[in-house]
């Protein structure tokens, strides 16, 4: 059987690990001694190339973890300043997130193909382009159009840019360096809502995109003159174009179908029936295709490991129950409560200060503990932090809201990592690379689907409560709310909180099915606990 093109990219087009799959991480040695007999200097953790390279990746990356948090507090204005229903407002998020799942696959082949640089330099143009056109946007379908151009070249920043410093750094400095990625990525939760707040409040919508365009040019000029050339392979490996005609539509297809289900038609609708039958046709179909051919785009067989598919479980409802909330919580706070986008921003963060404090620990718990023990009590918190918005009035405490959020935070620190670790310790350390694309893909996915359903349920609930409305977010928010329409509106905000519970407790039961121990995690071969091997850090 033909080796798999990430495994002989060492991981490239992954999201973390990029080099960790080449071979096992090496046991600490004993200093190398110079002529004289002295020990040799110890490695330098940052030399001044990869420091510049670094710089450069942080540029782009800090863009891309941004925006998938930047654009939801200003979700209430788009709604009003396009005339839009829930069920069309959620598609730009949902839109930027499924761009992010389909070309994640394709950065791996990519880099084979072309080189990592002219990848890198691609995706950060492509960004760039679709955050202006985004800011140029003159309905609600050109914004969605554009946030998916948007979120293809975001999907390729991520991976490309660790691969380019995971070759720079070698096997023995990747994991320290990769942290570095982690940085953005855990304070994008806590500053993406602020930002954008602020940016709302104080200017147009349009400026949340622009803020883009000098960073980006930043980071395409230090590119041009930082980043090295190479890493093209003369023979590359061939591109599953049957996957991805049959994978991309398929998701795209079933996260349509479940986002109509709000509609007129109900359940049965035309819509509902043919965007959710095709979309499971597809995807069925690219299920076997990729049990039948060599190197597909995403390697289905790792499902096969018991662990692994328990833990993607888990992910998949932690990606729904996170996205899903981020997508309720400012809207509740700017149509009920009547607060500025920038307040709604920092009102939302103290769950990502939560899930900041839990995430650099909370692997090595999962360590010592094991992943049943962890990952449970991680969905449990997530559980109660949810549970006070399902009771949310016009006038709850909003310190009470806060302290459940940095709760629901520490729940979701908690659950990411060690779930990462499980996946990981269920498959073999060559399948590494494979198993982190599939791990994003999940999560993405998940978090599409999640704000889908969720905004289909805040949309029923809406039409219920304001009959004649369709859901429109500009009927009904459109200025000062009376005090009965606000508690009808706080009630159908309240009744779609459970839903997000609902989901976090299919989760819960997930987790359950875990490896109770690091050791039982592993099949005799797997790879080192997440505290060794560098994991993919979740977006929140």
């Amino acid at each position: 059987m033909p080796t798999p093109r990430s495994a002989r990219l060492g991981g490239t087009g992954t999201v973390r690990g990029p080099v960790a799959s080449r071979r096992d991480p090496a046991p600490p040695t004993a200093p190398v001694s110079d002529v004289a007999g002295a020990p040799a200097a110890p490695e330098k953790l940052f030399d001044a190339t990869l420091t510049r390279l670094a710089i450069v990746v942080v540029l782009g990356t800090i863009m891309s973890v941004l925006d998938t948090t930047i654009v939801n507090v200003a979700l209430n204005v788009l709604a009003r300043d396009f005339k839009a229903s829930v069920d069309q407002i959620q598609w730009v998020s949902t839109a930027y997130l499924l761009a992010l799942a389909m070309v994640i696959p394709l950065s791996g082949w990519s880099i084979e193909r072309f080189g990592a640089k002219p990848v890198w330099m691609t995706s950060l143009t492509l960004f760039l382009v679709g955050s202006v056109l985004c800011g140029l946007s003159w309905n609600i379908e050109s914004l969605i159009a554009f946030r998916f151009l948007q979120g293809l070249g975001g999907g390729l920043i991520l991976p490309v840019g660790q691969t380019i410093l995971a070759r720079q750094a070698g096997p023995q400095r990747m994991g320290r360096v990769l942290s570095v990625i982690g940085v953005p990525t855990l304070l994008g939760p806590i500053l993406g809502p602020v930002i954008g707040g602020l940016i709302v409040t104080h200017f147009s919508w349009r400026w949340i995109f622009y803020v883009n365009v000098p960073i980006g040019v930043i980071a395409l000029l230090c590119s041009v003159r930082f980043l090295p050339r190479g890493g093209r392979l003369e023979q590359p490996g061939r591109l599953d174009t049957l996957g991805v005609a049959l994978l991309s539509p398929g998701l795209a297809l079933l996260v349509y179908g479940l986002s109509q289900m709000g509609g007129s038609a109900g359940l049965t609708g035309t819509p509902v029936l043919v965007g959710v039958g095709l979309g499971l046709l597809f995807i069925a179909g690219f299920v076997l295709h990729a049990l039948r051919v060599p190197d597909p785009l995403l390697d289905v067989r790792l499902f096969s490991h018991r662990g692994f598919a328990i833990a993607n479980g888990t992910t998949f409802a932690l990606g729904a129950a996170l996205f899903g909330a981020m997508f309720l919580l400012p809207l509740y706070y700017q149509t009920v409560r009547g607060q500025t986008p920038l307040m709604a921003g920092l009102l939302m963060a103290p769950q990502g200060i939560g899930a900041a404090c839990m995430m650099p620990v909370a692997g090595r718990i999962s360590d010592r503990a094991g992943p049943r023990t962890v990952v449970p009590l991680g969905m449990v918190l997530v559980i109660v932090g949810t549970l006070p918005f399902c009771f949310v009035t016009p006038h709850t405490s909003e310190a009470l809201l806060g302290f459940t959020l940095f709760i629901r935070g520490i729940g979701l620190g908690l659950a990411m990592m060690p779930t990462i670790a499980a996946a990981y310790q269920a498959v073999e350390h060559a399948a590494i690379p494979r198993a982190t694309t599939m791990i994003n893909i999940v999560r993405q996915v998940g978090g599409s689907v999640g704000i889908a359903i969720l905004a289909v349920v805040l949309q029923v609930q809406i039409e219920a409560h304001f009959p004649g409305s369709s859901g429109s977010l500009s009927t009904v928010s459109g200025g000062p709310i009376p005090p009965v329409a606000a508690q009808g509106l706080a009630e159908a905000f309240a009744r779609s909180f459970w839903w997000a519970i609902g989901i976090s407790v299919a989760g819960l039961v997930v987790t359950l099915f875990l490896p109770k121990n690091p050791a039982a995690a592993r099949s005799g071969h797997g790879p080192a606990p997440v505290t060794s091997v560098p994991a993919p850090l979740p977006e929140l």
